[in-house]
């Protein structure tokens, strides 16, 4: 099977999902995470940018997280400026 480079879109949905984990595994399991965790975790993680990964690259963040043996439990966006909340556990 050939090589397939990888898109920035899923780079970044990648590193999404490892900031998820890194902080999950450091808080304890279930984690609730915000964006503001998440920004300290990864500065390049925009607002804009984790809402667009969650939406277009979703399987590549579960993915991620499936690696790690964690799960997205839940995922809640209140709209501009009032966040968005991650909740993610050990896998069954």
């Amino acid at each position: 099977m050939a090589f397939k480079p990888k898109s920035a879109a899923e780079t970044k949905a990648r590193d999404l999902g490892l900031a998820l984990a890194r902080i999950a595994e450091g808080e304890g399991l279930p984690a609730s995470i915000g964006v503001d965790q998440l920004r300290q975790a990864s500065p390049r993680l925009t607002p804009l940018a984790i809402g667009q990964m969650v939406r277009k690259e979703h399987e590549t963040v579960v993915a991620t997280l499936a690696e790690r043996g964690l799960t997205l439990v839940d995922y809640s966006d209140q709209g501009p400026g009032r966040g968005m909340t991650f909740t993610i556990d050990a896998a069954e």
